[in-house]
């Protein structure tokens, strides 16, 4: 009987640090994922991502994939995470954002019904946790963005905008002026993004939405303007670095001042805020272009080695150097 209790227990230590050791990968490449080692990653959850694996594995390796653009390995990983845990509001999310890049570049056929599905993750997202603010942005970016025979509609835009005032009032603000902006009330539009400012708990962020707004306005000195306010407010807020990555991605888009979007990029690289929304291998790649721009041929070189060091799969790095 000592035996048998012996080994029993022997075998429950096996499996208790066996599961002790997958969750510490999952913590080491939610952490890579963040920092923008696209490689690191998909390293430790391609073991954890096999048949029987723990859906977090699927969602974490579908993120990874979503940044390095591969949307139908990202589409794939996306749905085995939602079969293997489909209560979980955060799986339907990242499908559904997935889909919605792979609807993007499909054919209008393909992408018909891609959109369909693209709304009811995002619905389902919502059904399973209504507080779930990303979730709620999207959906209502969704509704006000997509035609009726896909689902959209901005009357259901507004309604989502009423939820997301319980719950993230500058999202709120935000969504209800892209609404506006869709209607081309301009005027509106621009007051509602200044409030999101206003309400912000993280203000930098806001400021580039405005500067987005400005861009597709053409107000380029209003533009410029809400960039510098954004990149000087995430100097002083350690959770809103992506504004930097942000505001220099609209500075690049418009090839207006690219010293200055070479110089927020650097500091968003030698922060400690880097975030999967704003992978450090995009923003290397971005600075690569730029300080080619500027005549700076060695940095630009270092730039690119530095973005394939971190994700060697990336094709806009790769394509840098041919």
């Amino acid at each position: 009987m000592r035996v048998i209790v012996g080994l029993l227990l022997a075998a429950a230590a096996v499996l208790s640090a066996s599961a002790l050791d997958e969750r510490d990968s999952l913590a080491q490449a939610n952490a890579a994922l963040q920092n923008g080692e696209a490689d690191k990653a998909l390293a430790l959850l391609n073991p954890l991502a096999r048949p029987g694996g723990k859906p977090e594995a699927y969602n974490l390796r579908c993120r990874v994939e979503f940044t390095l653009e591969q949307w139908d390995r990202a589409v794939n990983d996306c749905e085995q995470a939602v079969q293997l845990d489909g209560q979980n509001s955060n799986n339907h999310l990242w499908l559904a954002r997935a889909l919605g890049e792979k609807a993007s570049r499909a054919t209008f056929v393909s992408a018909y019904s891609l959109a369909k599905r693209v709304r009811a993750e995002f619905e389902e997202a919502v059904r399973l946790n209504p507080r779930n603010a990303d979730a709620l942005s999207d959906l209502g970016e969704y509704y006000y963005s997509a035609p009726g025979v896909v689902g959209g509609g901005v009357d259901k835009a507004e309604g989502v905008a009423a939820q997301l005032d319980k719950i993230d009032p500058a999202r709120a603000h935000e969504l209800r002026g892209r609404i506006a902006d869709a209607r081309k009330d301009y005027e509106t539009a621009e007051r509602e993004l200044k409030q999101a400012i206003s309400v912000s708990a993280h203000p930098a962020l806001e400021w580039v939405t405005l500067a987005r707004f400005y861009r597709h306005r053409e107000r380029w000195a209003e533009m410029e303007s809400a960039v510098h306010s954004g990149q000087s407010a995430a100097e002083h807020d350690k959770h809103a670095g992506a504004a930097l990555y942000d505001g220099a991605s609209i500075l690049r888009s418009t090839n207006r001042d690219p010293a200055r979007a070479a110089k927020m990029l650097e500091e968003y690289l030698a922060g400690n805020t880097k975030t999967e929304d704003a992978p450090a291998f995009v923003a290397h790649t971005w600075l690569a272009g730029l300080e080619d721009q500027l005549g700076n041929t060695a940095a630009a070189e270092h730039e690119r080695e530095a973005a394939l060091a971190l994700a060697h799969e990336y094709r806009p790095a790769q394509n840098q150097r041919h």
